[in-house]
């Protein structure tokens, strides 16, 4: 299964799609936001499958996480996550390395979106 990067800086959240994906039989390495994120790219490039973040995080937002990671891994595949749709049109640049999914999500729709991305 993918090895997969997660940040988010809201632990409910956070913890709800590392354990949904674990329970799928990835493993996910947690991460309380961008700057953290990035900083585990760098240490390992090429070693995560996908980049799962949210948009909205103090310091490091995640698009520019997501341009940052695919400038350091441009196999990485990225889904970002938002609660406001409208943030999600500013990663209209990143179209075909992104997917996207809108805040709040099921667990079959996070599920769906991870499949699909790593399709």
């Amino acid at each position: 299964m993918a090895r997969i990067l997660l940040a988010d800086d809201d632990a409910s959240t956070r913890d709800l799609v590392q354990r949904a994906l674990a329970t799928d039989g990835h493993t996910v390495f947690p991460t309380q936001d961008g700057t953290e994120a990035l900083e585990e790219l760098r240490e390992a490039p090429g070693s995560f499958d996908l980049l799962i973040t949210d948009v909205q995080m103090p310091g490091l937002d995640g698009i520019a996480l997501a341009e940052a990671s695919v400038g350091i891994d441009a196999k990485l595949r990225v889904i970002l996550m938002s609660g406001f749709a409208g943030e999600l049109g500013r990663a209209d640049h990143l179209q075909g390395k992104i997917s996207r999914v809108t805040k709040p999500f099921t667990l079959e729709q996070i599920r769906a979106a991870v499949k699909a991305a790593l399709a």
